[in-house]
């Protein structure tokens, strides 16, 4: 084997850090908890990773007797990401608990703040449906573009420009499918993804 002066450096170099890394960490504590404290679950359920565009596919437990998400892992039958998950992944158990507890701030109803107001007030999910339906309605019914000049001929456009959507990274191609056919329904032509950002 032909070792050129450079590799030997880079493979000594490489050597002494992970026996150093290997001494400076006993992890031994940490592997002696997790024997004696196993997570306990009841059922596992398949989810995918809401933090970017990738969607890997995760295995969550959950317990009878916990409401909390007491176990996750990566999907290893996803054909994404085959098992493995990111740090933000791998922490998806803790999404709404901080330091064991349930997140006080997590918003469990829809927040609603009137207009020139400081205050954000819950209201119920039928309530927030109605309104936003209504302003959507109402938005499609001021702003629509029924016809426009093309060639000196009218012509029938029917498009609302005062609606823009905004897609979420985690949608898979089925959601974004049906989501782009009601929203080309609606009229609208500012449709952007934020996997595309």
């Amino acid at each position: 084997m032909n070792v050129s002066r450079r590799d030997f450096l880079k493979i000594s170099g490489a050597a002494t850090a992970g026996l150093m890394m290997g001494s400076l960490f006993d992890l031994a504590p940490i592997k002696a908890y997790a024997v004696k404290n196993p997570p306990q679950w009841d059922q596992v359920k398949t989810s995918i990773c809401c933090y970017c565009a990738v969607g890997c596919g995760l295995l969550v437990g959950t317990s009878s007797t916990d409401p909390d998400a007491v176990y996750v892992q990566g999907d290893p039958d996803h054909p994404i990401n085959r098992g493995s998950l990111c740090s933000k992944g791998q922490a998806m158990g803790q999404l709404h608990t901080v330091d064991g507890a349930v997140n006080p701030r997590r918003l469990l109803t829809p927040m609603k703040r009137s207009a020139y107001g400081t205050a954000w007030v819950p209201i119920s999910w039928s309530q927030a449906l109605n309104e936003i339906t209504w302003l959507i309605k109402n938005t499609r019914d001021t702003y629509t573009v029924t016809e426009e000049l093309i060639d000196g001929d009218l012509t029938p456009v029917n498009r609302c420009e005062a609606i823009a959507s905004f897609g979420g990274a985690a949608h898979d191609n089925e959601e974004c499918y049906l989501l782009v056919k009601l929203l080309r329904a609606l009229g609208l032509v500012y449709i952007e993804h934020q996997a595309r950002i």
